[in-house]
Formats: structure tokens, sequence, C-alpha cells
């Protein structure tokens, strides 16, 4: 088979292909299919890299894609799932286990309150209907870090099914063609993690840590309403931001806190759904949206050239691989209309009291943002997606009298960068909210100019321990005040080149800028270059 290349992915669900030796192929995908929870495993997915669209051959058949997702995020919890093991993942291995972690004969899972209720409060912001009931399955396969042979999860009836998640999606190359899309939640369920296997190549043999073992997870799984890899890293990374927002999992993809499986398939429009293959254990959002559209472009030069697609999702057949988990009762939640008078709260969870303590979503936040200050919608969706930066923002908006426009430029273009120069997160930044509001304070009231404030943030970013007036005041960046001294330098200026004034006059608008750069050289960079073009413009019309 002739070896694939992905030519373009559009959110708009118009997929244009050409396999190498091959035609292209074009399609439009239809937001339908169905998918199921799958089994550990791992995949290898090629890396092909995105260029530029061709336009699609006449009487080519149209290819439509189905892409769902099963999202696992571990629970913030200071103990695991079904023990009271602490949850630490820096702690040498096999330090944090109990017995019920090792599955020895005897021990039996209680249940961790935190993770109902993170699981509960996850359901209630994504719209879902929590059920009052729900049950707990053990979910059987043999690996070697699963020492009970089966994963306790909530495969028949689980905490929360049919919600939704909006998400925003580029149509074009700005960030302005943005368009909101609606993917549905097909249910939300609590299980187990299971250890770790580290190989050990050069000994030949595999070590086991069970420290990961029964930490809680929270599975979301989202319909195959999804066409192509950027819609799935799109509605991946809103979601990511929910669960940070909740506080129900801190959601580091590099760390793995946050890992997705991806449902694929394709098929011809009108005709029955392909056969679906999974991509698993993804754990960046930018190689989700890589690898899914490497594997529907797989996919579709595979049939192409008379091949099949073999399902290779490691699925378990629901009457073969469940069974009631029989340790563990119904989980029973209430509301205050169900919740019996003098109930003890420490027995039982009333979803009305956790959907009161419901926090500001993502979406209501960036809404604000733009209504409170004024700014784009896409400077929103930045300021979100930056872990820390929009505390940052708001701090500095806090301290300085400078627009909020203003704040928004140096904090996405000039702090951003810095930032991502010295691949730092926003909590290893040199430069504080408060220095920030310093510097941004002496701009506006024009103690400074504009290319002196970002030498003065250069030396806030280099070295410590000094604010921005003392820095303005030893390298003497401050704006001339005196308006005399200045008039005189811009006359020195114009006697001392005839000619520029002559192209002046003549009409030549480039005069004018050197005559301006001649007068800030002479004042060292310490005159405003607006009140020198005012006082050229002046002397050159007396």
């Amino acid at each position: 088979m002739a070896t694939p290349m992905l030519r373009w992915c559009c959110p708009g669900r118009r997929w244009i292909f050409a396999g190498i030796g091959g035609g292209s192929r074009h399609g439009r995908g239809v937001p339908t299919g169905s998918t199921s929870s799958g089994k550990r495993g791992q995949s290898s997915v090629a890396q092909q890299p995105l260029i530029t669209a061709q336009k699609p051959r006449k009487g080519e058949r149209e290819w439509a894609a189905v892409v769902g997702l099963e999202i696992h995020a571990q629970i913030a919890s200071n103990s695991k799932l079904f023990s009271g093991s602490q949850v630490d993942f820096a702690a040498p291995p096999n330090s944090l286990v109990s017995f019920f972690d090792a599955s020895l004969p005897g021990t039996l899972p209680v249940l961790n309150r935190r993770c109902v209720e993170v699981a509960v409060m996850t359901g209630l912001a994504l719209d879902c209907h929590i059920n009052r009931k729900s049950l707990f399955d053990r979910k059987h396969y043999f690996y070697a870090d699963l020492p009970a042979g089966y994963q306790i999860t909530q495969q028949r009836l689980p905490i929360a099914v049919n919600g939704s998640l909006a998400y925003s999606v580029c149509v074009g190359k700005r960030w302005s063609q943005m368009v909101t899309r609606t993917v549905g939640v097909k249910q939300i369920q609590l299980e187990q993690d299971s250890g770790k296997s580290l190989h050990d190549n050069l000994r030949s043999q595999t070590l086991i840590d069970l420290n990961r073992a029964g930490v809680g997870l929270l599975e979301v799984v989202l319909e195959p309403d999804m066409s192509c890899g950027e819609e799935a890293a799109a509605a991946v990374r809103e979601l990511q931001l929910i669960l940070q927002a909740l506080g129900t999992s801190q959601a580091n993809m590099a760390e793995g806190q946050l890992r997705v499986d991806a449902n694929i398939s394709v098929h011809h429009p009108g005709e029955p759904l392909g056969v679906r293959t999974e991509v698993k254990n993804l754990n960046s959002a930018r190689f989700l949206a890589k690898a899914i559209d490497y594997e529907i472009q797989r996919q579709i030069s595979e049939l192409e050239n008379g091949g099949k697609i073999l399902n290779e999702t490691r699925s378990f057949d629901y009457k073969l691989g469940f069974m009631p988990e029989p340790n563990l009762p119904p989980l029973l939640l209430y509301d205050s209309g169900s919740l019996a008078t003098g109930a003890d709260p420490q027995q039982v969870i009333d979803i009305d009291q956790l959907r009161e303590r419901l926090p500001e979503l993502p979406r209501v936040t960036r809404e604000k943002l733009v209504r409170q200050y004024g700014m784009l919608p896409e400077h929103s969706f930045a300021l979100l997606n930056e872990v820390g930066l929009l505390e940052f923002f708001q701090n500095v908006i806090k301290e300085t009298r400078a627009e909020p426009k203003k704040v928004t430029s140096w904090v996405l273009n000039t702090f951003l960068g810095f930032l991502k120069q010295q691949n730092l997160a926003v909590s290893e930044s040199p430069v504080t909210p408060s220095a920030l509001a310093e510097l941004l304070d002496l701009l506006d009231r024009k103690a400074i100019s504009s290319s002196a404030a970002k030498q003065v943030f250069e030396e806030l970013w280099k070295s410590k321990g000094k604010t921005p007036a003392q820095m303005v005041a030893e390298k003497k960046l401050e704006l001339m005040q005196d308006a005399e001294a200045l008039e005189q330098l811009c006359r020195s200026v114009l006697e001392a080149h005839p000619q520029v004034v002559t192209d002046v006059k003549k009409g030549n608008p480039r005069a004018i800028n050197k005559l301006i750069g001649l007068v800030r050289r002479a004042t060292l960079g310490r005159a405003d270059p607006t009140v020198i073009k005012e006082v050229l413009e002046r002397q050159l019309s007396s």
C-alpha cells in the first residue's frame, strides 16, 4: 500500500487527501456513529506534516470521518479511590501501596467521598443528568501492573450521562474566524488507575510500580460528533480548562494527568458506518490532532487501495468483560427534595449543595473578560489557555492605572513572549505583576517612552531586587520634561540638515521621520516621538 500523507484538515469537515502514488480524496464529515469503552493498549501513529491543500479531482467519492473520544483525568485527591493510600507521584516506587492496592485476600474497597463529589460537579458543569443511583463493575483483563486482574469501573450505570460540551474552533487562519460547536457527553464514570510497568531493556526485564494503582480516574466519554483532529483537540482543551477550574484534576497532559483515546472511522455518506479503530494514550492536544488526521487518511488510503480496516479497538464484550462489583453497594446520591431529615451530612452527598459550589466556568470567564475590558474574544482565549496567566493579568489590572487594552497587549505580547522564549511557566516568571504594573504606570504618565519601557522590562527579566523606577533613574531613561531644551534641540537639528528640511517641504513623508530620529538620538531616546513631531511641525510651518 502506498504510504499516505495528510494534505489538509479543515474544521469545516471537508477532507482532501493524497496518497503518495495515489490521487487525492475528498469528503465531508457527518457527526454520527458510536463508541465504546476500550481496553489498555499502545498505538503507533506515524507523525506526518500538515501541508497545503490541493483541490479534489472530479468524480471522486466523498468520505465522512467520525471521531469520538474517551478522556481519562486523574482526580486531584489526597488519597486513592478505594483505599487510604496517599497520592504522590514523586514518591519512591511501591512506597504508597496499601494491602487493597496490592489486592491481598480479605481486603475491601472503601469509596473516597472527594472523588464522588468532583465527579458530580464535573457532570453538573457539563449539563449532564446525575444518576441518583449508580453501580460499580469489574472489568476483567490481565496486565502485569493490575494486581487484581480486573479494574473497578462504572460501565452499566455510570454517575452521570447525557451532557454536552461547547467548544470553539477556528475555521480560518485567524483567531477571529472562530465558531462554537457542541459535542455530546455520553457518560462520566469513576474508575481505578493501574500501576506502572517500567521496562528495562538492558536487563530484559519489566519492573512494577504500584504507587499509581488505585488512583481515582474520571472517564469522560464524548459522543462521535467530531470529524477531524482539530475539532477533537479543541474539545479536549476546553474540557481541560473546565476540569482545572472545578479542581477535579490538574489535567496536565505532559505529566499524564489527562490521557485521551480516540475512536476513528470513515465511510461514504449515506452508507453504514465504517469499522472503527482506536488510537490510545495520547497525552498532547497537538499530537492528538495529528494522530486523528493521520488515522483518517490511513483508513481512506487503505480502503481506496482495496484493503480492509481491522477493528483494532481492544475493547471487551459487554457480556463477557464486565460483572457487577460484589464488594461495593450501589452509590446513592440525593438532592434537597429526597434527603431525609436529620441525615448525617458526612454520610450522604447532596447534589444541590454541590451545584451551589460550582465555580465560574471558562466560557463565562471569557465572556466576562470581553464585556468588562473590551478585549477581543481571541485575547480572552489566550489568557485562559496558559496556566496562571489570567491571574497574572488580573493582578496587574488591580495595581496599575494603565488602560486594560495596554495591559492586555503587554501581558499577551511582551510578557508571554518572554515566557515562551525561556520555556517558563507563569509561576516561574522573574517579573511580578506588581513590577509590570509599576512599569505601565511610568509609561501611562509619560515618564518614559515605549522603547524605554521595553528596555526596562528586559532588565527586570534579567535582574531581581530593583524596581522599574530605580532602573529608569540609574539608566537615565526619563522622558525630557524641559520643553525649552527640546525646542532648542529640534531647532538645531533643522539648521544642521537643510536638505532634509527641503524634502519635508516638498512632501516627502519619510523626511519628517528622519528628523524625528535625529532628535531622539540627540536626546538619547529620552524624548517622546509624538511630542518631537509636534515641535518639528510647528517650527517647520513658522
